[in-house]
Formats: C-alpha cells, structure tokens, sequence
C-alpha cells in the first residue's frame, strides 16, 4: 500500500490524498492546484480566488476515494496521505527529501515561528513570532505558501535560499530585515582585522572617535574611526554603522 501511495500526487507534492475546495467545492491535487485554476487570467476578475491552506477541511483518500476530515491516515482504507503530516500546518507530503518537510522524527513544529522546523534547530534556532507568516524580504512571494526552498537566518527571520544565493552573490552578507549577519563572518573579520592593521590612519584622523551600533549585537560604542570599517569592542563584528560622529549626526553606513 506504501509503495502504491507514492504513485499519487500532483505537481507539486508527492502525497496519497487530494482537497476538497470550500469555496467553489471542486476536487483538486492540492491548494496550488486549485489557486492556480482559479485565479489565472482565463477566470473572470470577479471569480478568482485562492485557498488559505488552513481553510482545507476536507481530504479525499488517493486509494480507495473516502472524503474525510483532514488527518494523516485514511479512515476507509488506512492508508498514509502523507509520511510527514502536521495538523497545525495542515501540510501533507511523501517527499521526506524537503528542506522543510520530512517524517515526524526529522521535524517538529514551532508554535510561536508558526511552522515546521528540521530538529537541527529545535534549540538552536532564535524564535520570531509568525516567522513564515510573511513575504520574502528580497522577492516578496508570501512564505508560508511558497513551495520553494526556504533559509531560516541566524537572527530567526526566513528568505527564499535562491534570493539568499542572490544576494550572497552580489556581496551583500546581511539580513534585509534587522541587518544581522546572516552567516558566519568569523573568517571575514580576521581578514578585516589584517586589512585594518595594514592600513594605518593619517595622524590627523588617528584621535578621531564615532559612535557606532553593532547589527549584531546592538550595543553602541565609541570607537576610533577607520576608513576601511569599525569594530564592535563587544563581539568583535564588523557590522556596524556610523551613528555619531565629531558631535553632529552622521549618514548610516554598514559594512556588511
């Protein structure tokens, strides 16, 4: 029977159940399926229309056809709809190879992020309220639909992994949301260290001191200025920005 489930699905999930739509009450592989139907350019402007994903309350059974409430084994044939299943996402797929889905023992739900986890991060990863529940900060494709890859951050906000590539790829190592440092720069900040050191101040600009704020670990500092970057004396991040200098406001800039 497990073997015979994979068979069925549709293009955008491998699962053995397809939805019954509340709003218009036709049949469909998944919520996809059906938004991408009714809301096209061939469906009349006042006729379109989506699905939320937790409006689906109904499920019918790959197999043997039953309608029934949404639940993870079927209850005409007891059938598995899907090898991962979350009731609070009302999310169902086979493909254990996702990076944000698999079996109950690779995953687990977070409630206040509002969505499903691998256990990598279950103590690891920093909680923002509804964590999914919002656009992609660089494409702004709302997450929690998105069938597309997703990164959760170091500061706990989520991206589209090929919008994060995009942007690593122009450089640009921050969180578009709080500016935090979205990887690991240990290696980038030795290195700015080394440059810093290399490059030493006209005397001029050698007692020159600027208030900066850390992105990293948000303290403020006083610190000597340096035209390549400045140093947080706390984390030793290079992320910061220029708050105050010479006793008048200065233009924000980062070096992330």
């Amino acid at each position: 029977m497990e073997l015979e489930s994979e068979q069925h699905g549709c293009e955008h999930y491998t699962r053995g159940c397809r939805i019954r739509a509340p709003c218009c009450g036709e049949v469909f592989g998944c919520r996809h399926c059906h938004n991408e139907a009714k809301n096209s350019l061939e469906i009349h402007l006042n006729d379109r229309h989506e699905i939320p994903r937790h409006e689906i309350k109904k499920v019918i059974c790959s197999l043997c056809d039953k309608e029934q409430d949404v639940q993870q084994y079927c209850s005409g044939c007891g059938a598995c709809m899907g090898k991962y299943f979350c009731e609070k996402c009302n999310f169902f797929d086979d493909d254990v190879s996702k990076n944000q889905t698999g079996g109950v023992d690779k995953f687990f739900h977070c409630d206040k992020c509002g969505c499903c986890y691998s256990n990598v991060l279950r103590d690891s990863h920093h909680c923002v309220e509804g964590a999914m529940h919002h656009n992609c900060p660089v494409c702004f494709e709302y997450l929690f639909d998105s069938t597309k890859d997703i990164s959760v951050l170091h500061c706990g906000h989520t991206i589209h992994l090929e919008c994060l590539n995009v942007m690593r790829a122009h450089h640009h190592f921050a969180c578009p949301v709080c500016s935090r440092s979205a990887c690991d720069m240990s290696d980038a900040w030795k290195k700015l260290d080394e440059e810093v050191a290399a490059t030493p101040m006209p005397e001029f600009y050698q007692k020159k001191m600027i208030w900066i704020l850390c992105n990293d670990c948000g303290a403020t500092s006083n610190v000597n200025f340096h035209v390549l970057a400045q140093k947080c004396p706390g984390c030793s991040s290079y992320n910061t920005r220029e708050t105050r200098g010479c006793g008048r406001p200065a233009a924000a800039r980062s070096t992330v």
